[in-house]
């Protein structure tokens, strides 16, 4: 079993649960693998003490998955607690581990925090050196990673105003969603377009793209406030500042 199969990031207290019964029920390595994933559970609740303490557990000599494992949520749990100085060289760490022993799931996942927690000037280079890797990857779950990481150069430019830059990132983000992901990953995908669009001034388009959004939850009995923030937005209901998605 991998950890994804467990895994509910909408709800880390039942992630971390499942977690635990795993980790009782498993031995040596599988078990080091669960437990590195309670501490990734615990950090997304904010208990960080509990994270280091659950990974404190662990002996530094393991073998190279749990190792990389152990690294890498480590990192994770300094850079949520906002200690991205102490979080770089763990996440760098886990991708020089992960490139030698022939990890490719968890080199790409250890580039794409390197690229969370370097300075701003770098940030971009590093998101495109971890997109190159998943590209290139031969194990599917890395390449799995292109999504994201097309995002994220997304929202590099979002975030420097480069509105065209980010449309076009975005884009490609959308159409490796609907390559190989699921339903919310896609209405995600499709929201950051949208909201590009917006920024760029092309309200119509970004309006019929929230409009379907908004149909289809609703067909689906669920919500998102996000998309009806930017129909809002669009229909001139709110002068609000633009959301996150």
């Amino acid at each position: 079993m991998h950890p994804s199969d467990l895994w509910d990031f909408d709800d880390p207290s039942g992630s971390e649960q499942r977690f635990r019964d795993a980790a009782d029920s498993a031995a040596g390595p599988e078990r080091g693998i669960w437990l590195t994933q309670v501490a990734r559970a615990l950090g997304l609740q904010e208990r960080y003490d509990e994270g280091h303490a659950v990974l404190d557990q662990l002996a530094p000599e393991q073998p190279p998955e749990v190792a990389v494992r152990l690294v890498l949520e480590r990192g994770r749990l300094h850079r949520s607690a906002g200690d991205a100085d102490r979080a770089r060289p763990l996440f760098e760490e886990a991708a020089t581990t992960a490139l030698r022993e022939g990890l490719e799931e968890l080199h790409v996942d250890a580039l794409h925090m390197v690229a969370l927690v370097v300075p701003g000037a770098e940030r971009l280079d590093a998101t495109y050196a971890a997109l190159v890797v998943a590209k290139a990857a031969e194990d599917p779950r890395a390449r799995r990673w292109v999504a994201s990481l097309q995002n994220n150069v997304g929202m590099v430019h979002a975030d420097a105003g480069a509105w065209g830059e980010a449309l076009a990132a975005f884009e490609d983000a959308l159409d490796a969603r609907r390559a190989t992901g699921t339903p919310g990953e896609i209405r995600i995908a499709r929201w950051m377009v949208a909201w590009a669009l917006r920024n760029l001034g092309s309200t119509e388009q970004a309006l019929e793209i929230q409009r379907q959004l908004q149909a289809e939850l609703i067909e689906a009995g669920e919500e998102d406030p996000y998309v009806d923030e930017e129909i809002a937005i669009l229909t001139g209901v709110s002068d609000a500042g633009t959301p996150g998605p």
